[in-house]
């Protein structure tokens, strides 16, 4: 972990004022002043501020239901920040792990913890996504052949991994996919000649949402280790 993001697990400071505090020459580590805010905190590492020990805070892992109108940011832009739904302390140091469009709603997973991040972003631990989805126009049974061999989306030059659709009735259907290309769901159904409506991720991994929208909960110590598996 990077020693500003440490010290940010470790007080009540911002990052802005992490940084000014290390380039100011008051964190130490192992005994030797650093000055760099991206140097690595190891696990066996004893960081001091002003003097003192710090203990990063246990990480944390939660579930959101995203509402429409919601950017997957840290900040207002156009949109509110889905952090503004988020009652917790030290904010600032969380991430959104797998983003939604604003007009998207459903499953996200909100954690400071990197490496926990990588078992379910990484496109090499192919962590599945399911998605409910509304069409525009009726979906033809042969879609479920053409998502299982893979599409070609605009702008790629490759076709997409395997995915699984499940019709349920003639616009409305189910879409498992393990890749997060981007607008891949839109993107997929527009190459075969249809359009999204809606977009709801009920899904991740094994994780299903189970809470209300706009609602939010801290992930069960078996959620969690389901996606630290990923990585074995």
């Amino acid at each position: 972990m990077r020693l500003d993001k440490y010290i940010c697990k470790s007080t009540k400071l911002t990052t802005e004022q992490a940084v000014e505090f290390i380039q100011n020459g008051h964190a130490c580590i192992n005994g030797e002043t650093c000055l760099f805010e991206a140097r690595q905190v190891h696990e066996n590492n004893v960081v001091r501020l002003h003097g003192d020990i710090l203990t990063a805070r246990p990480f944390r892992y939660i579930m959101l239901h995203k509402p429409m109108g919601y950017i997957c940011s840290n900040k207002d832009e156009r949109h509110p920040s889905l952090f503004n739904i988020l009652d917790i302390d030290n904010i600032n140091v969380l991430h959104i792990v797998g983003r939604l469009d604003v007009d998207t709603t459903g499953l996200v997973l909100i954690s400071d913890d990197g490496r926990w991040s990588y078992n379910i972003t990484h496109p090499g631990q192919d962590c599945s996504k399911l998605y409910r989805v509304g069409l525009s126009k009726p979906i033809c049974e042969s879609v479920i052949d053409t998502f299982k061999d893979g599409v070609m989306l605009q702008g790629s030059k490759e076709l997409t991994l395997p995915a699984k659709l499940t019709i349920i009735q003639e616009k409305d259907v189910r879409l498992s996919i393990t890749q997060g290309k981007y607008h891949q769901v839109k993107r997929m159904f527009k190459a075969v000649g249809n359009r999204v409506n809606t977009l709801h991720r009920e899904q991740i991994g094994s994780v299903r949402l189970d809470v209300e929208e706009g609602q939010w909960r801290h992930l069960t110590e078996q959620e969690v280790q389901s996606f630290a598996l990923n990585n074995e």
